[in-house]
């Protein structure tokens, strides 16, 4: 038998790999997923032995059937069930809100708080914030006027010169008897032993979110916490797409300007991402951290700008940040504006946007000329021709790389997050954004957002679909991956 193996191993590796795939296969038919994504699967399973089996494993997976981890330890302690029970508006003061919040961003509202238990928030004071330096001057402000607890939770975290001066800080206040807590993820994150020993020797409590063995080669190949939050005292909460790295920061020396756009809320919608991070710090320290009132003070905010936090990922039962950005489309009246570095959307969103297109609605999306991905690049372009059919205005952004992931609707709704509109985004990876029911801060995120197209050039229709044969070929072979980037 082991003759037999030896002389012709070969075969027996591929006829053991077909064993693998017809499994999987049949696992994945029997699986309610996109049909899209489905026949992806079975291509790449069929058609690169062994390599389909590893693509399989680190994406196919549904994770939000069979969770990595449950969040109903926290969601079901009494202290949050009580703070989300104050929270939670009824109808009838929904209705009362008539004047500032629409009537489809009040069926938004129920939606989420039916999907997640992520309540209405009233009473906010709410910042936008342009590019990393800006948010790193006030963040670092914040920081250092920490009295309680500083709550972090990173995507990227580098000590580079941005990240040593965070880290610098983030011992100095440890030291002081502030409680850090910092979790950041293995793949994203390159922090050396030497900073980790500093950490250690400080105070600060740090973990890794899900470690890999070799993180510079896991690439995305990983259910990866792409999110990016901070919480000070429970009292003050950042959130955005800026991560935390020298590639964030307009330095001199960079290469490239990076234009990116994060969010400081003070106020009630913080609780909320307070108990998103105690939700990861249970898991990521893996103990149940004993919750106090600490944690959520008392709010002195009296400034009403309402706000809900959307959170989604392999720990929720929906897709609640794609459901969200999808509904938001579907019943926008006037425009719809659109900005993301990665576009690589599930049918659902292109459906919804042609459909508000084609019904009268200005729809515009902006994204990056240059992208810092190939595969994505190609992909993304792969599906702008059916938008420019359906006369959506796409406009690329020329001055640098813009990587804020932002969306405004009709003067009066604006979510701001972490979630690209991207498959990666909407079904694996971790990710949340905060949505915002407020006419003042939609006419500012749509400033912004004009403010960005003069420094972009508008695709035109006809010269689009000029563009070589070269390229709608490597479009066309990007798309075939677009399930799995």
């Amino acid at each position: 038998m082991l003759d037999f193996i030896s002389q012709y191993w070969w075969t027996v590796a591929i006829v053991l790999n077909y064993i693998l795939v017809i499994i999987a296969v049949a696992t994945i038919l029997f699986k309610s997923i996109n049909p899209t994504k489905t026949l992806t699967y079975i291509i790449v399973l069929l058609v690169f032995p062994f390599f389909g089996l590893i693509v399989y494993y680190f994406f196919g997976q549904e994770y939000r059937k069979d969770k990595i981890f449950n969040r109903k330890d926290v969601l079901n302690n009494t202290l949050i069930k009580s703070i989300n029970q104050k929270l939670n508006l009824d109808p009838e003061t929904l209705t009362s809100y008539e004047a500032n919040i629409e009537e489809d961003q009040i069926r938004l509202i129920h939606l989420l708080q039916k999907n997640d238990k992520s309540p209405l928030t009233k009473y906010n004071d709410i910042e936008i914030i342009l590019n990393g330096e800006n948010k790193f001057e006030i963040l670092f402000k914040d920081i250092q006027n920490a009295k309680e607890h500083i709550h972090i939770e990173y995507y990227i975290l580098k000590d580079d010169k941005i990240g040593t001066k965070f880290i610098d800080l983030l011992c100095q206040k440890a030291k002081e008897g502030i409680i850090v807590r910092l979790s950041f993820d293995d793949v994203g994150s390159k922090i050396s032993s030497k900073m980790k020993k500093k950490m250690t020797e400080s105070g600060v409590n740090f973990y890794a979110f899900m470690p890999v063995l070799f993180p510079r080669f896991a690439g995305k190949m990983n259910y990866r916490n792409h999110r990016k939050i901070v919480i000070i005292d429970g009292e003050i909460g950042f959130v955005g797409g800026i991560n935390v790295s020298d590639t964030y920061v307009n330095y001199p020396e960079n290469k490239a300007y990076w234009r990116d756009t994060h969010l400081k809320i003070v106020g009630e919608a913080v609780f909320t991402l307070q108990t998103q991070f105690l939700t990861n710090w249970n898991f990521v320290a893996d103990t149940t951290l004993e919750l106090d009132r600490s944690f959520f003070p008392q709010n002195k905010v009296q400034t009403i700008q309402p706000v809900q936090i959307a959170a989604s990922g392999p720990d929720t039962d929906w897709a609640n940040i794609m459901e969200a950005i999808f509904f938001s489309i579907v019943t926008a009246e006037d425009y719809v504006y659109i900005t993301t570095p990665y576009f690589i959307p599930n049918d659902q969103i292109i459906t919804a946007m042609q459909v508000a297109s084609k019904s009268g609605v200005d729809v515009r999306l902006l994204i990056p000329h240059k992208s810092d991905s190939w595969t994505a690049k190609h992909a993304t372009n792969s599906y702008l021709e059916q938008l420019l059919e359906a006369n959506i205005k796409i406009y690329r952004y020329e001055k640098g790389f813009i990587h804020a992931k932002t969306m405004v609707v009709d003067d009066v709704f604006t979510t701001i997050g972490t979630c690209n509109m991207d498959y990666r985004s909407f079904n694996i990876n971790f990710e949340i954004n905060a949505l915002i029911y407020n006419k003042d801060k939609a006419k500012e995120a749509k400033a912004i957002f004009m403010n960005d197209l003069e420094s972009a050039a508008q695709i035109d229709f006809n010269q689009w679909t000029e563009r070589s044969n070269i390229k709608r070929i490597q479009e066309a072979y990007c798309r075939l991956w677009a399930p799995l980037l």
